[in-house]
């Protein structure tokens, strides 16, 4: 079959070609087993608990960030021919670029340990399903996909720019789909505008004509927005810390007392010795089965926290940013001693959380604005996007529900 299209309810149907060689390519690695798994990972880990709708899987966005790339490659190389020779690098990287992931996205690289970025390299690089047919297509493909993914490094700066930059075709997808599937409306971005407005600066990198301008400040701002609705929600940051102690506390727990099978062994307590087929064996699914396992059979205090994840009786969370951190960890400690006076472990149900957002990063790959005359940096010709470069920080008291109430009085009583 020369044709082939998925039906995506974003972009519409995604259309390959087994006649031209790089979308043939394409083809390969979809149907290669390595990329079916992504079907079985969550594209927003655990936050199905805060928005019932968020299933949607790493396979379909990276689908969904193929097709974008393969739309701003076609209007840029409108511009430059030149860019043609690069066009499978583009097309391979923009679909591959979470092949790395593990179970429940970047949660589980929380949870683990590991980074999936090098785990995506050593995929393209030693997994014969992926490795062939990037070979097949061009000698070499295979390690600059693996180092553009992993390092950065590619011949021309615009094909890393539209895989991993401050505007990418990751970005443009993830947002888009994420906002959907978790009903919230800030995702409506006008990617028609925005992929218009792309354009190569005279240096050869990515820039954007002042007609994108307000497209690329409204991305910029969904953006900023999606952080603080969805990906740092409150009970995501639960879901995240609970999850993170429930393996600390079965690899401390060891094998002597927690059932796994062998794959799941070496996830716990012999990840440096990790072979690639290994890591590719698990997915949502198995350490799904595992939670099952251990809140049925395992030692009291991971079976107690796989019951809070599946049975969702998730930890509170209340916002401390407005206190110094001498007093953040003054109100953990009251946290701590109410959640032992009713007979919890601490360690297992209290907790401090930081995260810090940036809207936008001036210099680490800062926008450009380029109108064919003057190139300047996108903060210093909008005012709304200059705003977004101060960090907000965000801090808070993870606790078990049964003392929130004490806890509030506590902390009012402490002058916290």
């Amino acid at each position: 079959m020369s044709q082939r299209t998925y039906h995506d309810p974003l972009h519409g149907g995604i259309g390959m070609n087994a006649e031209d060689p790089a979308e043939c390519m394409v083809i390969a690695l979809v149907d290669s087993a390595a990329f079916q798994r992504l079907r079985r990972i969550r594209q927003l880990g655990p936050a199905f608990l805060t928005f019932h709708g968020a299933e949607s899987s790493r396979f379909t966005h990276s689908l969904g960030v193929f097709h974008l790339a393969r739309r701003a490659f076609r209007h840029l190389h409108s511009g430059d021919p030149d860019l043609a020779q690069h066009r499978g690098i583009l097309y391979a990287a923009a679909l591959l670029h979470d092949i790395g992931h593990g179970p429940l996205s970047h949660t589980g690289e929380d949870m683990f340990g590991y980074h999936h970025e090098a785990w995506s390299a050593r995929v393209i690089r030693e997994q014969p399903s992926i490795r062939d047919p990037l070979e097949d297509y061009a000698e070499g493909t295979a390690d600059r996909v693996a180092d553009l993914l992993e390092h950065g490094l590619t011949d021309r700066p615009v094909i890393k720019r539209l895989v991993s930059s401050q505007l990418d075709c990751d970005r443009l997808d993830y947002l888009v789909r994420d906002s959907y599937s978790t009903g919230t409306r800030y995702g409506q971005l006008d990617l028609d505008r925005i992929l218009a407005g792309i354009t190569l600066a005279p240096d050869g990198d990515l820039a954007i004509h002042p007609k994108g301008l307000m497209a690329v400040e409204h991305y910029l701002v969904v953006r900023n927005l999606m952080y603080r609705s969805v990906y740092n929600h409150r009970l995501n940051v639960v879901c995240n810390w609970l999850l993170e102690r429930l393996v600390q506390t079965a690899r401390n727990l060891g094998p002597g007392q927690v059932w796994t099978d062998d794959v799941m062994h070496q996830w716990l307590w012999a990840p440096a010795e990790m072979t690639l087929n290994v890591f590719l064996a698990n997915d949502d699914l198995r350490t799904g089965y595992h939670l099952q396992r251990w809140q049925e059979e395992g030692p009291e205090p991971l079976a107690d926290l796989c019951s809070r994840f599946l049975d969702r009786r998730l930890l509170k969370a209340i916002a401390v940013e407005h206190l110094s951190r001498e007093k953040q960890l003054a109100a953990l400690a009251i946290a701590s001693r109410l959640a032992e006076t009713i007979g919890y472990d601490a360690t297992l149900c209290c907790g401090l959380r930081h995260q810090e957002l940036r809207g936008y990063h001036p210099y680490r790959g800062g926008l450009r604005i380029w109108d064919g005359r003057h190139l300047l940096a996108l903060e210093k010709v909008s005012p709304l996007v200059s705003s977004l470069v101060t960090p907000a920080e965000t801090s808070w008291l993870i606790h078990p529900g049964e003392i929130h109430g004490d806890l509030l009085l506590a902390m009012d009583r402490e002058g916290l």
